[in-house]
């Protein structure tokens, strides 16, 4: 009589080999890659779920906006260590540059916006560079008055339109373009972050968090590195905030708001932070919340509110750990 036990899926992956080529049949490759394919199958769908409710569409431009945010501030805080509340600098400048650009220069949005991406994270990092000796919530203070900074200083200078912004900025030429263009990039950006915390720079990266002084003593210069490590948090900001400008043809000061600086940091904590993933469930949770609750008023900030600290105190690990651990339980009938 054959005899079998109960033992968990992921005992025999976790022996044989931890990338995905190496894998003996089928079911243990749909074992790892099903998640995957889920998540970008379901964000693809996503535009034509919603093909009939324009304005949701637009809403679902906004969650992949904000999960660009939420990954960036999640790389930057568990794998640099760096608490950056500077979302908001990094939107403001990519947007106001692409606006720029656009309409001072007359280069088109395919040429705009890669430019006031890479452009504008140069900028946020050359100002950030004097901030990085400091640690925790100085630098996280310091960060979060940049926004501000900006604002008032286009305001009180009248400069880029003031308080009118400038206008006239090109759309994109089709609303499919429109959409899958932030659902492609975030995609990019979740996938190729989560290989590239992995590579030996991501771990020296880590090693800057948990102990500099002993990176700086084996003779990597950290300074160097927490400036790459800003650089690539920028990119991934100053995008958003570029696509958010051609997305409303409208480049003004509401692009330096504090929501983009807030969100991202209670979609990664909701989410769970160092998984980068959880950044994006916990945009795909928030974003929408925030709008379904827009009927209720100033009451929808108590209902906010209430469910984010729910979160927190009964799920303090966050909904893309616990949902880790979970799959990772799931059992099978083996041969013994």
């Amino acid at each position: 009589m054959e005899m079998k036990r109960k033992e968990r899926i992921d005992r025999g992956l976790k022996v044989r080999t931890e990338g995905i080529y190496a894998i003996s049949s089928f079911k243990e490759i749909a074992y790892l890659i099903g998640p995957r394919l889920l998540l970008i199958g379901g964000v693809m769908l996503l535009p034509l779920i919603f093909e009939v409710a324009p304005y949701w569409k637009r809403v679902v431009n906004y969650m992949c906006v904000y999960a660009i945010l939420a990954i960036a501030f999640d790389f930057l805080a568990n794998y640099v260590g760096l608490v950056c509340l500077g979302g908001a600098l990094f939107v403001g400048v990519g947007g106001y540059l692409t606006a720029i650009f656009n309409t001072y220069l007359s280069l088109p949005f395919y040429l705009s916006i890669p430019f006031a991406t890479v452009s504008g994270a140069c900028i946020c990092t050359v100002i950030i560079l004097p901030c990085l000796p400091l640690r925790g919530v100085y630098f996280a203070i310091v960060t979060l008055m940049y926004p501000i900074l900006f604002s008032r200083i286009i305001e009180a200078f009248n400069i880029f339109g003031g308080t009118n912004g400038i206008s006239g900025i090109d759309s994109f030429p089709n609303q499919y373009l429109e959409q899958y263009l932030i659902i492609i990039v975030m995609l990019v950006v979740l996938f190729g972050m989560r290989r590239f915390v992995n590579e030996d720079v991501g771990l020296v990266l880590r090693g800057i968090k948990d102990n500099d002084q002993s990176v700086r003593a084996s003779g990597i210069n950290v300074t160097h590195m927490k400036c790459m490590a800003v650089f690539i948090a920028s990119l991934m900001g100053c995008f958003a905030g570029a696509y958010i400008s051609h997305l409303y043809m409208f480049a003004g000061l509401s692009l330096f708001a504090l929501d983009f600086s807030i969100i991202p940091i209670a979609a990664v904590v909701m989410g769970g932070g160092g998984t980068l993933v959880g950044a994006v469930i916990g945009c795909f949770i928030l974003v929408p919340l925030s709008e379904v609750l827009r009927d209720f008023g100033s009451f929808r900030i108590v209902i906010y509110s209430v469910t984010l600290t729910g979160f927190i105190v009964f799920k303090s690990e966050g909904i893309m750990v616990y949902l880790q651990r979970k799959y990772h339980q799931f059992e099978r009938w083996a041969k013994i």
